[in-house]
């Protein structure tokens, strides 16, 4: 896995854009405007997602290259390591559940209008 492959996978999202606001050494990747995964340039061995408070202590318990997100809050925010024990297909698995967390908070009306874009 690498940056590249994640940029790409993110942004395949309907409706996901990507923007440098923490600065120009962090890309974050949003819908309607929320975050749902961050790759810091600096750090190009991991990548940021938001996780269910619950699933994210149980994959931390279950994998080493799963972490507590340094700069988020730790309990939603789970750092994937590449060059770990996460496969490929966990991680891309990770920024679909993040996805479905950021749009878990919208709005009904918005989750269904985005509903019909997949």
């Amino acid at each position: 896995m690498n940056i590249e492959i994640i940029r790409e996978y993110c942004l395949s999202k309907p409706l996901a854009t990507e923007d440098t606001a923490f600065g120009p050494d962090t890309i974050l990747f949003r819908v309607y405007d929320k975050i749902f995964a961050c790759i810091d340039l600096e750090r190009p061995d991991l990548v940021v997602v938001k996780c269910d408070a619950e699933y994210a202590l149980s994959l931390r318990e279950q994998y080493s290259g799963i972490r507590p997100a340094w700069h988020w809050n730790k309990r939603y925010w789970n750092e994937l390591c590449f060059d770990c024990d996460v496969d490929d297909a966990l991680i891309f698995r990770l920024i679909d559940h993040s996805l479905e967390e950021v749009l878990k908070k919208l709005p009904k009306k918005t989750q269904q209008a985005y509903a019909t874009l997949q």
